[in-house]
């Protein structure tokens, strides 16, 4: 039976009990979603599972600021990426905001008619290319920048684990391709995106007390939430040697946000280094993991559980060096957000 999962074999939700069964039941709840396969990929480490779900939840679903905005935030982030998966996620959730000649055109690869849009949708992409012109001035309220900044690298480090971990196909058959298909799965999501949620309900799932996280977001649920993911993939280093752990570091922290070249002379054969192989194309190029690459490390007693938190880590080490080079000064005036909605 044809599967989305790669190089992992996750139980299915209704087998699922605690932890991981109460976030299965809030992504049903609060986006509408049953099993959706960004989230069970994670469940063999529920730590990471959890503080994902927190983090794009307090952001995307229960933060601050315009559904339709961040969700063209996310879209950017993801065709920055080059996650297929999540880029026709997010054109599929336009329609449910009832954005749907936005979300086409966006799906033909233009670029939305309103300047503040076609400015959400820049500033996403830009989020991964350091000192980039697009990432300022903001294209939001500044009282909205832990939704924003947190719904951009949510989808940072989600789309990383899309890419390594689950193929392409958003839909069966990959049907996400035509339009009708799109806009009917929106239409059946419009009425739990229109819900209003009460913030914080996803802390409690976290392990112990994560911290207020980082500035932008302080006096906010997105902070916890985005530490203890943080807190969860770092984790993953005790997977690595220290000279491995090392290597993914400075490798990561030299990053200029560009695609990694077909010849990548930093990246390590996976013969003699598949660990930090691994970890290295989680964080900059996801899309790029093969077989091989999985098979060279995932020897006993490596199990899922590993591989999803060794790809978590490097996963979060890129999303820790665009966190740490955004300029978060220099808001979008008022009057520009008023006068384009």
């Amino acid at each position: 039976m044809t599967t989305p999962f790669r190089y992992t074999q996750p139980p299915p939700p209704r087998s699922a009990t605690g932890r991981t069964a109460e976030v299965y039941r809030q992504l049903s709840e609060d986006f509408g979603i049953d099993g959706a396969v960004t989230f069970v990929v994670l469940s063999s480490a529920p730590e990471l599972l959890a503080a994902t779900w927190a983090l794009m939840r307090e952001s995307l679903l229960a933060g601050d600021g315009s559904r339709t905005g961040k969700e063209l935030a996310a879209f950017g982030v993801s065709r920055a990426n080059r996650c297929p998966f999540c880029v026709d996620a997010h054109t599929v959730l336009l329609h449910a905001t009832g954005n749907h000649a936005l979300a086409e055109r966006l799906a033909r690869g233009g670029t939305p008619d309103k300047e503040v849009q076609a400015r959400m949708v820049a500033w996403g992409e830009a989020t991964r290319v350091p000192g980039h012109p697009d990432l300022t001035p903001l294209p939001f309220f500044v009282r909205h920048t832990a939704a924003y900044v947190g719904t951009a690298l949510s989808f940072h480090f989600i789309n990383r684990i899309v890419s390594a971990l689950l193929t392409e196909n958003l839909l069966p058959g990959n049907t996400q391709r035509f339009r009708p298909v799109r806009s009917l799965a929106g239409r059946s999501l419009a009425k739990t995106l229109r819900r209003r949620l009460t913030p914080g309900t996803s802390l409690a799932l976290l392990d112990g007390d994560p911290g207020p996280g980082p500035s932008w977001a302080a006096g906010t649920t997105v902070g916890p939430a985005y530490a203890a993911l943080r807190a969860a993939a770092s984790e993953g280093a005790g997977l690595l040697t220290e000279a491995d752990q090392d290597l993914v570091r400075n490798v990561v922290a030299a990053w200029d946000g560009t695609h990694q070249p077909l010849v990548w002379d930093a990246l390590p054969d996976r013969r003699d280094r598949p660990g930090a192989r691994l970890a290295l194309l989680a964080a900059l190029a996801p899309y790029r993991i093969t077989d091989e690459d999985v098979a060279a490390w995932k020897q006993p007693p490596y199990t899922d559980r590993c591989l999803v938190r060794l790809v978590a880590y490097g996963a979060f080490a890129a999303v820790d060096r665009i966190e740490r080079a955004l300029p978060l000064g220099d808001p979008i005036s008022h009057e520009v957000m008023d006068r384009q909605g």
